[in-house]
């Protein structure tokens, strides 16, 4: 099954983003998506508006996943340089676009807008790529080799996604199952490691939780496999019923009343 399995990653590019100016939305938005059409988002990184900086990312990553997703840095201002650093990545000149040329141009002349030299920066991309439909504000994003470039606008990020994603194989799904464990990561920790070592072809996550007077944790299982889902889970609840057994054989032994569970 693991040779089926298809691996991605995020480059998000922007200072704003490194700088608090800007929240990001698009992580989230593309990791929601991904794991809907089984695909593992395996690494997100972030960089600001330097060339060399996008560069070194984009090759480190590309070779590594299936695919990458950029966001950000394909508008019209001096800082929008990923069209520039994705193409010096790839070894190709930089161009403006025949296509987006023409695609623009007709949507500037509609709007009784002029047609600028900084607008048509947007039609800007890598020789050889294809495009991303914009079905928002028309400038498309592109495709080059396992590389999708789309914009930073939260609005217009999604859109594009939401067109990539119909193109790319589905995957086979994560399935999930939530666990709620009444103990602290502390009481639990050894013995759930013991379950996570047993059921190696799935994942278990450990979240906890403060309600003002007692910790807990919410225990997830993840696995693409119903069976081995099921059995993990299993044992979890297994291991659950065995710590409360033990508690409340020490609270026993001190005279003291059993906790609840």
């Amino acid at each position: 099954m693991t040779d089926d399995i298809k691996t991605a990653a995020m480059l998000a590019i922007g200072d704003e983003l490194l700088s608090g100016r800007t929240k990001d939305k698009n992580i989230g938005h593309l990791a929601d998506v991904l794991t809907l059409a089984g695909i593992d988002l395996k690494e997100v990184r972030i960089v600001g508006d330097e060339e060399d900086a996008i560069v070194e990312a984009l090759n480190a990553l590309r070779t590594r996943y299936d695919y990458v997703f950029t966001s950000g840095g394909i508008g019209p201002t001096h800082d929008d340089i990923t069209a520039d650093a994705v193409a010096r990545a790839f070894g190709v000149p930089c161009t403006h676009d025949a296509e987006a040329m023409r695609l623009l141009g007709e949507m500037y002349a509609r709007r009784n807008m002029e047609f600028s030299e900084a607008r048509q920066r947007m039609a800007r991309m890598p020789e050889g790529s294809r495009h991303i439909p914009n079905p928002v504000s028309t400038a498309p994003g592109f495709i080059i080799g396992n590389v999708y470039v789309m914009a930073g606008v939260p609005q217009v990020f999604q859109a594009m996604v939401d067109n990539v994603i119909a193109t790319l194989p589905a995957g086979v799904r994560v399935l999930s199952q939530v666990i709620r464990c009444p103990y602290g990561e502390g009481d639990i920790g050894t013995a759930l490691a013991a379950v996570q070592d047993a059921h190696p072809s799935t994942s278990i996550g450990s979240y906890p939780k403060f309600d003002g007077e007692r910790f807990s944790t919410e225990l997830v299982v993840r696995s693409r496999d119903k069976d081995a889902l099921e059995a993990a889970a299993a044992a979890i609840s297994t291991m659950i019923e065995k710590i409360a057994e033990q508690k409340q054989a020490i609270q026993a032994e001190r005279g003291h009343p059993a906790e609840p569970v």
